[in-house]
């Protein structure tokens, strides 16, 4: 089981005619969705089926969100799997929060046009190559004010035939493809709140490139984690918790941002930390992709797995149609005879050494290294 058994599921089973009770069949498959351990979900994203409560649902809907961030599809921004009234198509979507504008602006035409209008704004934070195969809003075919609205508030759409869906690998690059553009959108729905001026968007993102626009200040686009400890509560009892993760990825980032590169760790989640050339600041330049690991008690073998997996992981999904970063496995300490086996399966990586960095020939030969 997984997303492509869901979506076929509620495509097959839900009927608006036949209520919305405990006992109707389609209701409880979209009931069920947040309690379902087969989804094979990104790390920390949760899946809701919606089916209507008292009413059912005129387009029935599933969504994702991201549990450490914002989950109330009411108001703010979140991804859902929408299907069209009449069960033909589903569209996984980047959707605007509709129901707190009701208020403001009613249900009918001013706040369609709102949140059209609001939708072109936040489109311009995704990056043109990930827009490939995606259209700006989905046609849910039906005329009630719910519908309309959810499409009007759609950023970005992939929409499926329920009747030919792809296959579940097809369904989770696409879902991460929404993802890194959720992360985008949110920083500049955000900036965008947060100025009156018109350019705003503009200030992060350049239509159409991968490759964020030169900027004056090397650090500008470096925004480490805190790396001071904190109290996490766990059982009723306290724990105390270092964040040298991003203590690591933080004096690594101002350190190689003497050496020539760009540190960036805005809208760049899930990855670590990426890296450009200040001489390379035009459409298409060279970048490298960072994944930074804590070695614990002096045993790099975890370290290293980890960071091998979400590198080729990262790489594969994150960069559909755009030109392949060079990988670094960044590490808190040595990682011995695992330097020579990361250049092999061309990874480079490079280590904290006393109050400087070592690292292996690649990352010496990119300069990145202590001299």
């Amino acid at each position: 089981m997984g997303i492509r058994d869901l979506l076929s599921e509620v495509a097959s089973t839900y009927d608006r005619t036949a209520g919305s009770g405990r006992d109707v069949k389609g209701q409880q498959v979209l009931r069920k969705v947040a309690s379902r351990t087969d989804l094979a979900l990104p790390l920390g994203f949760k899946a809701e089926g919606h089916g209507g409560q008292t009413t059912p649902a005129a387009t029935p809907w599933i969504g994702v969100f991201d549990q450490d961030g914002h989950r109330d599809p009411k108001k703010g921004l979140y991804l859902a799997y929408i299907f069209s009234a009449d069960l033909k198509n589903v569209t996984l979507t980047l959707q605007q929060g509709i129901t707190w504008l009701e208020e403001r602006l009613g249900r009918g035409r001013a706040r369609e046009d709102h949140l059209r209008r609001h939708a072109a704004r936040l489109r311009r934070a995704v990056r043109r190559q990930e827009r490939q195969g995606w259209i700006d809003e989905p046609e849910l075919r039906d005329h009630a004010a719910r519908p309309k609205a959810y499409e009007a508030a759609s950023v970005i759409a992939k929409v499926y035939d329920t009747a030919a869906l792809p296959s579940d690998v097809t369904l989770m690059e696409d879902l991460l493809i929404g993802i890194e553009s959720l992360r985008r959108v949110e920083e500049a729905d955000r900036v965008w709140w947060g100025s009156d001026a018109p350019e705003a968007l503009e200030m992060y993102y350049e239509p159409g490139s991968h490759v964020a626009q030169p900027i004056v200040d090397p650090l500008a686009n470096f925004r480490p984690k805190d790396s001071s400890a904190y109290v996490a509560q766990i059982k009723a009892r306290q724990q105390v918790k270092q964040r040298s993760h991003e203590e690591l990825i933080r004096d690594f980032g101002l350190y190689v941002s003497e050496r020539g590169y760009e540190p960036i760790t805005l809208l760049q989640h899930p990855k670590d930390l990426v890296l450009r050339s200040h001489r390379a600041t035009e459409a298409g330049g060279e970048e490298w992709l960072v994944e930074a690991k804590v070695v614990r008690n002096g045993n790099p073998t975890q370290a290293v797995r980890e960071a091998v997996g979400q590198l080729y992981e990262y790489r594969h999904f994150l960069y559909l149609g755009c030109p392949t970063p060079f990988l670094i496995g960044l590490f808190s300490e040595a990682i011995g005879a695992y330097a020579p086996y990361l250049e092999e399966q061309g990874i480079a990586s490079i280590w904290r050494d006393g109050s400087g960095w070592d690292g292996s020939p690649k990352a010496r030969e990119w300069g990145m290294t202590s001299e």
